[in-house]
């Protein structure tokens, strides 16, 4: 469990540095990035393929399944919520 909730921690790590590097070359971008968390559309395209990973998930894997289910949700909301314009 340990190893499995250390790669997602890098993963999610990275999405955080993608967007400071994005923000130091265009002021703003990095708010940008992480309007999706505002978005009903991908916050909802999130949950549901985090719930939907996330039982087949427990089964195969337990907590590590789980942990898995998450971060496909978050990385699913992240792109879901990339390219929308926000006015």
């Amino acid at each position: 469990m340990g190893a499995t909730l250390l790669v997602a921690a890098i993963v999610l790590a990275a999405l955080v540095v993608k967007a400071a590097v994005a923000e130091l070359g265009e002021p703003g971008s990095g708010r940008r990035q992480w309007l999706f968390l505002t978005d009903r559309r991908a916050v909802a395209a999130g949950a549901f393929t985090a719930l939907a990973l996330g039982l087949p998930g427990w089964w195969q894997a337990g907590a590590e399944g789980l942990v898995w289910a998450g971060l496909a949700g978050v990385l699913v909301a992240f792109v879901m919520g990339q390219g929308r314009s926000r006015q």
